[in-house]
């Protein structure tokens, strides 16, 4: 017992000091208790296996379709709407849909779908991403204290009751508690996270990336300038003929730098985006993505019957002007340097291999701050050309891996992953009522509704590649939560919460049941700071029911108690799931979550200590 205790202090003291990762912690825990043959080593590593565990990262995946998908953009879109320009009507908002999702979904499922969907927000509003996810996490636990599924703690607390013959709790018993917590929650988070904008702020500026996105590219270059499409006309002598067969390159002097054909089945219009190849067969269905002066753009038109798509006319150069933009899911740009000792030195474009080796087109080249966009096939290269590429995002990936003498800027693959499937965002929120559906009417157990989701995301083509989807984990938190789980189970067995609790209740016992309550209360939010709620609702619900027996009391206010304690601990980022899960992306460490959250989660015990008894009697 007194060595489980000491690694217990020992591991709190690394958290708080915060100078090692906080699941490499939770693992050295976990290796202690093994070490000192506290725990087995099948009992140290029953974490990995928890169904809570596997969740979590499966919920991770679920998030990234929300974000990979542009849900989460066009969600945050319509909840801008509604905030203004406020940041305190964000902040608000953001409250109230996490704590409405969570009365019907677990919280680590409400944070895993709305993270993205508030660092969204605060991209586009300019607010401080620190002050909203941290208040998210927060609300998603409030939301799962008002219905009987939305946490497990209240879970817990209800089996208890029936095991002890008292009817068990409705699914809307702990509502009213749950709305008072929230309330309070609104009027105190706001000033308690001011103190997280100049880390917000700092984190912001270092964490900038350098790196253009393909959007930025075009524009830079003067693609979108230059970039015409066309369509054919029904009596186009080019249809049906091969891309190789019209010689575009060598008799207009222009690039196409995309095919689009649309499908129309009865389901509506689809649009496959391809890059052209020499045997590319043109169909009546097709739109060429055209780069090149206007007037050689013409000429082609003209001598094959095609025609502008675009309407909307540029004035100042009396041509049609492109009005919409390159698609990214699959066929991406990026930047190419030709270092100094490249074998490229002096060849022309056409000449470079890019195309034939790589599959990729070169559409522009900087040179001394100057853009050479026109008749790139004909320019010869030099050490230190900064070249625009189009190609598919795994031959810009293959080319930044096998091409020794050129150094492709940022990381495609990474860039990729932040390409939006727009297509998929309505099958993506299909899937995903569908799984809430599944967990409120347990149809599947709560793991395995969100692993078919997870599965049904990315067969759906959600993501761009598996792989895509497995970056999406936060493996931080899923090891420091599964990591964490074996130090509950050493307390357990050793008797050491038993003697912490029991000695608790013993004492308080004489002054009453709100004496009691509140030592329970203090108990439950104390021990919650080091192991997960779940193991303290466990640990603590016999203890409250038997202190309630004891004094011939009803039990109803000391389990619900129990249940809101172990949940509502705010001190500590990994004693719930959804803490753990935003600790990475809002850049907090140990003392934020004590600075912020350890000033609410006082007041909420001491609210408790007279709420709970006027709305559930003793």
């Amino acid at each position: 017992m007194t060595v489980t205790i000491i690694i217990l202090v020992v591991t709190a003291g690394l958290m708080v000091w915060g100078k090692i990762r906080s699941d490499i912690v939770a693992l050295c825990s976990l290796l202690a208790l093994v070490l000192t043959g506290i725990l087995t080593t099948e009992e140290a590593l029953a974490g990995f296996s928890n169904p809570i565990v596997i969740m979590i990262a499966a919920l991770f995946i679920l998030g990234g379709a929300i974000s990979q998908t542009g849900l989460a953009g066009n969600i945050s879109n319509k909840i801008l709407q509604f905030a203004g320009d406020s940041n305190y009507k964000l902040f608000t908002l953001v409250m109230l849909v996490t704590a409405l999702i969570g009365l019907f979904l677990s919280n680590t499922g409400t944070v895993a779908i709305l993270m993205p969907i508030v660092v969204s927000l605060a991209t586009k509003s300019n607010a401080s991403v620190s002050r909203l996810l941290m208040p998210m996490a927060y609300a998603s636990s409030i939301g799962g204290m008002m219905t009987l599924i939305g946490t497990p703690p209240t879970l817990i607390m209800h089996n208890t009751l029936i095991e002890a013959g008292y009817s068990g709790l409705e699914f809307f018993t702990t509502l009213p508690v749950g709305l008072i917590l929230l309330a309070v929650g609104i009027l105190l988070l706001w000033p308690l996270t001011k103190i997280l904008d100049k880390k917000s702020k700092k984190g912001g500026v270092e964490g900038k990336s350098a790196v253009k996105s393909p959007e930025q590219l075009a524009s830079e270059y003067h693609v979108i300038d230059n970039l015409y499409r066309l369509e054919f006309q029904k009596d186009s002598p080019v249809i049906g003929k091969k891309i190789s067969e019209l010689d575009i390159t060598k008799r207009y002097a222009l690039l196409i730098a995309e095919v689009r054909t649309r499908t129309y089945t009865p389901l509506g219009k689809t649009v496959h985006t391809s890059l052209p190849e020499a045997g590319t067969v043109l169909t009546e269905n097709d739109v060429l993505y055209v780069i090149g002066d206007y007037a050689n753009v013409m000429r082609f038109a003209d001598e094959n019957s095609l025609s502008f798509i675009d309407n909307q006319v540029d004035e100042q150069v009396e041509r049609p002007r492109f009005g919409g933009k390159f698609k990214f899911s699959e066929i991406g740009m990026a930047e190419v340097v030709l270092l100094a000792n490249t074998r490229l030195r002096n060849r022309l474009v056409k000449e470079s291999g890019f195309r034939k080796n790589y599959g990729v087109n070169i559409l522009g080249i900087q040179r001394n701050d100057h853009y050479i966009i026109q008749d790139v096939k004909d320019v010869k290269l030099h050490p230190g050309d900064m070249l625009l590429v189009q190609g598919t995002w795994e031959d810009i990936d293959r080319l930044s891996r096998l091409e020794t003498e050129v150094v492709v800027i940022g990381q495609p693959a990474t860039e990729a992953s932040k390409v939006t499937l727009g297509h998929k965002a309505p099958f993506a929120a299909a899937v995903l009522v569908l799984m809430v559906l599944s967990m409120v009417f347990n149809w599947f157990p709560p793991v395995i509704s969100v692993l078919l989701a997870a599965v049904i995301l990315i067969l759906g083509g959600c993501f761009r590649t598996v792989r895509d989807a497995y970056r999406t984990i936060n493996w931080e938190s899923v090891i420091l939560f599964a990591g964490m789980m074996p130090l509950a189970t050493a307390m357990e067995k050793t008797g050491a919460s038993s003697l912490v609790t029991d000695g608790l209740v013993d004492s308080l016992g004489i002054y009453g049941p709100y004496a009691v309550l509140a030592g329970i209360l203090c108990a439950t939010s104390l021990l919650t700071m080091f192991i997960s709620n779940t193991a303290t609702a466990i640990l603590f619900a016999p203890i409250a029911l038997q202190a309630a027996l004891s004094m011939g009391v009803s039990p109803y206010p000391f389990l619900i108690g129990v249940a809101v304690a172990a949940s509502m601990c705010l001190a500590s980022p990994f004693s719930t799931p959804p803490n753990a899960m935003v600790m990475s992306a809002g850049k907090y460490n140990f003392m934020d979550y004590v600075k912020v959250g350890l000033p609410l989660q006082l007041i909420y015990i001491v609210l408790m200590i007279f709420v709970l008894p006027l709305i559930f009697p003793f």
